[in-house]
C-alpha cells in the first residue's frame, strides 16, 4: 500500500503534523510520499497511490492558496483515492470553535469543487514569538478569544497528538465490504 501525504503550511504546525502521520505511517510498514503543496517545482502521480491524506492550516477562514490551488488542478484523479483532510485550525482546539472549523472546510470545499471521503478537524498552534504586537492581540482577543492562555509562551501547540494517531490508523484501515 502507498498512501501519499500532501500538505500546507504557513507557520509549521502542519508541516510538523505532516511529519507526524508520516513516521506513523513507516512505523507500520506503509510506502509513504510526502508532497508539499505549495513547492511549485514538484511533479505529482497518483500512479500506485492507495489512499492520500491532505493536510493544511487554516488562516483568516482559508487554506493556504497553493494548497487550494493543488486541489482544484488534481481533483479528477484524487475523485477514486480515499482521501482524509486534516485542515488545522485554532477553531478546532475549543469546543465552541468547531462550527466554525467546519465551515473552513466547506467553504474550501466549494472553492475547490473537491471533497475529502473524511476530514477531522485538527487543533493547531501558536507561536507568539513569530508574531508583532498588532498579531498577539488579535489571537488573544479574537481568535483565543480571551481563554485562559498566557500570551507570553512562546509556542503552544493545542494539537492532540494521540487523537491525530487514532484518526489517522482508522483512515488507513481495510475497507470492509458488507456481505
Amino acid at each position: 500500500m502507498t498512501t501519499m501525504i500532501v500538505y500546507a503550511t504557513i507557520e509549521g504546525q502542519t508541516g510538523k503534523i505532516a511529519r507526524f502521520v508520516e513516521d506513523q505511517l513507516r512505523r507500520q510498514d506503509i510506502a509513504v510520499q510526502v508532497v508539499d503543496a505549495g513547492d511549485k517545482a514538484v511533479s505529482v502521480s497518483f500512479e500506485g497511490v492507495d489512499k492520500v491524506i491532505l493536510a493544511a492550516s487554516v488562516h483568516e477562514r482559508r487554506h493556504p492558496k497553493p494548497f487550494e490551488v493543488f486541489l482544484t488542478a488534481h481533483r479528477h484523479e484524487l475523485a477514486p483515492i480515499d482521501t482524509l483532510l486534516l485542515s488545522v485550525s485554532l477553531s478546532a482546539a475549543f469546543p465552541e470553535g468547531l462550527e466554525e472549523a467546519r465551515e473552513y472546510v466547506i467553504e474550501m470545499n466549494m472553492r475547490t469543487d473537491m471533497k475529502a471521503d473524511r476530514d477531522v478537524l485538527v487543533a493547531g498552534a501558536v507561536r507568539t514569538n513569530q508574531y508583532d504586537f498588532y498579531a498577539r492581540q488579535v489571537l488573544r482577543h479574537v481568535v483565543l478569544r480571551d481563554k485562559d492562555f498566557d500570551p507570553n509562551v512562546e509556542e503552544y501547540e493545542f494539537t492532540d497528538w494521540d487523537v491525530l494517531a487514532v484518526e489517522v490508523s482508522k483512515f488507513m484501515e481495510p475497507a470492509t465490504s458488507a456481505a
